[in-house]
């Protein structure tokens, strides 16, 4: 049963992993407009500029680790 549920949440192929890595987006540039709102200036440009940057690097991760399922 579990094995059943796990394999819902298992990414399997690039376009998968290219639909996640967008939401992930979507979802940081939405988080960084309400840091904006919340702290106005350069503080609230610095948080908004971490939030894609952290989906980068956990897109590049997510890339990474299918690439390496398929050797």
């Amino acid at each position: 049963m579990f094995a059943r549920v796990k394999r819902l949440f298992t990414i399997k192929t690039r376009f998968e992993a290219f639909m996640v890595i967008y939401a992930l987006g979507v979802g940081a540039v939405d988080r960084g407009i309400h840091y904006l709102e919340q702290y106005p200036g350069m503080g609230g440009w610095m948080l908004f500029a971490a939030c894609p940057i952290a989906v980068f690097m956990a897109g590049a991760r997510i890339l990474d680790s299918l690439d390496a399922g398929l050797e």
